[in-house]
């Protein structure tokens, strides 16, 4: 194994440790706190959360293991399994994603009427529906034996090794990628800024209200002014980083697995074998970046970890305490006796 190896395979053990504990972490939010969990978005962030877990301690071990044994890691049954584990995975979360978005645009343009929209039976319809949207190809992958150990990627996934398939193999993978990654990034593009649209409105609306308060207060503080502008830009400018962020992260993680995959389809073309493992790195570090894209850091969840967190220090100065008693009550007996 060599340096590139190595350092492909330290990627992938990194990437494993922070998706395990920040995929952990937001179950254990969803678990503990009730008000997460009667929200209609909460059933969207546990499929994405448990896909990625999934993910993680089936299809990246096992890519880990090509990667080092430069071979295929498992039986051919067990690649089949992960690679149609790995199919649908990775379709269930880019669909995720998009409902998270829909979930988004309904709740800015429609804040009035989106308890109504997005019921928990509403969610739960679109989940299915992912469920059984990412279940297709991969079951018509199975059915076409177009499953196994890909050595480019050193990972079971999509692949077919008679070229007499060729031709049909590519339109399969076009049309698979153009249902999953394309219909998924034209969702959040058409969500995402028409959020965007909409709170560019709202604050346009709140600056006017804010320039005539400040007129009608001939007498303020030059500096109170400048901080209330100062507040209005940075309103503008952390919608656009939040819109910026859920599709730059969706393009940098799934992008060039999804372009690689179609280039590789032309023969004409030569891919570096280490390249193509890279690529499969990057579409596995979304498992370890969504957790904080779209859970960890809203105030639910941050205020749900600190209760937990607080609850487990408080068991354990609970029992460490016990013990002081228990150790102090087992010297004065002696003495009382």
């Amino acid at each position: 194994m060599n340096s590139w190896d190595a350092g492909l395979a330290g990627l992938l053990v990194g990437t494993m440790g922070v998706s395990l504990l920040s995929n952990a972490l937001v179950l254990l939010c969803l678990l503990h706190s009730a008000d997460i969990r009667r929200q209609a978005p909460a059933l969207f962030t546990l499929n994405l959360t448990c896909g990625n877990l999934l993910c993680t301690v089936l299809n990246m071990p096992l890519t880990l293991a090509g990667v080092v044994a430069q071979r295929q890691p498992a039986g051919d049954r067990l690649c089949r399994l992960a690679a149609f584990l790995d199919t649908f995975l990775a379709t269930n979360s880019m669909l995720s994603m998009a409902a998270l978005s829909i979930d988004r645009w309904v709740a800015v343009v429609f804040p009035l009427s989106y308890r109504a929209k997005m019921r928990l039976r509403d969610a739960a319809l679109m989940v299915a529906y992912t469920w059984l949207h990412a279940l297709a190809f991969p079951a018509a992958a199975l059915a076409l034996s177009w499953l196994g150990f890909h050595q480019l990627y050193a990972s079971c996934t999509l692949c077919s090794r008679r070229p007499d398939e060729r031709l049909r193999f590519a339109v399969f993978t076009g049309a698979f990628h153009a249902l999953s990654f394309l219909l998924s990034f034209v969702v959040l593009c058409c969500t995402y800024l028409k959020v965007l649209k909409v709170a560019r409105f709202h604050c346009k609306r709140i600056d006017v209200i804010t320039m005539q308060t400040l007129v009608l207060l001939v007498d303020i503080h030059p500096s109170v002014r400048e901080r209330c502008l100062e507040e209005q830009r940075r309103r503008r400018q952390r919608a656009t980083k939040k819109i910026s962020t859920f599709i730059g992260t969706f393009l940098v993680c799934f992008a060039p697995y999804v372009i690689t995959r179609l280039v590789e389809l032309s023969s004409s073309v030569a891919i570096g074998s280490h390249w193509g493992v890279l690529s499969k790195c990057l579409a596995y570090s979304k498992a370890a970046s969504d957790p904080f894209v779209y859970s960890l850091l809203r105030y639910q969840y941050r205020k749900s970890c600190k209760e937990i967190l607080n609850r487990l220090l408080h068991r354990r100065s609970l029992h460490s305490s016990g013990l002081v008693g228990d150790s102090h009550s087992q010297n004065i007996l002696p003495v009382s006796e």
